[in-house]
């Protein structure tokens, strides 16, 4: 999870991404699926639009490891979305940038790697000082257990989790953090 992406690997990266939604609208158009198309371009507007909003939070280290969090070859692939901009800083940036790596290494050896495995992150800002984050994985566990502990053992001051679905296939929880 922790690579540090050159200038010409991200460009290659981000232009075999493009290559491949370029592909499968190509694709859909020889098939005469417009409305499939439309569909296709509309998920790229939107992915587009949280990756502006992402970017736009101030936390530089964070936003690169969700940008390129798929470009790994891990056991799930991540998707966020960004429900408010709001104005992050240098230790908010360290603290989700450290908690969010150890958590994905985690899953990572978790899940099933055989399996389609889906991680939905979301972000906002709180009423007063502060942000809320919720991690929706659904997929399939080998050992759910560890995750657990470190859901339990991981957080610092100002970090609070709800447990919210927590079963075999999935696991949904809410990190509150206070800055």
């Amino acid at each position: 999870m922790d690579k540090n992406w050159a200038t010409i690997e991200t460009l290659r990266q981000t232009r075999h991404d493009w290559l491949n939604k370029i592909q499968i609208i190509k694709g859909n158009l020889e098939l005469n699926r417009i409305d499939r198309v439309k569909g296709i371009i509309d998920e790229i507007i939107v992915e587009t639009q949280n990756e502006a909003r992402l970017s736009s939070l101030n936390l530089p280290k964070f936003t690169e490891m969700l940008l390129t969090s798929n470009w790994n070859s891990g056991s799930f692939y991540c998707e966020y979305e960004i429900i408010d901009v709001f104005k992050g800083s240098a230790d908010l940036d360290e603290l989700m940038y450290r908690w969010t790596a150890a958590y994905f290494t985690i899953l990572d050896k978790s899940l099933d790697p055989a399996f389609e495995n889906i991680l939905a992150v979301s972000l906002g800002e709180k009423e007063v000082n502060g942000m809320h984050c919720s991690f929706h994985m659904q997929g399939r566990f080998i050992d759910q257990s560890e995750v657990m502990e470190f859901l339990e053992r991981s957080l610092t001051d100002g970090q609070t989790i709800e447990l919210c679905e927590c079963n075999e296939d999935e696991l949904f929880f809410k990190m509150n953090i206070n800055f």
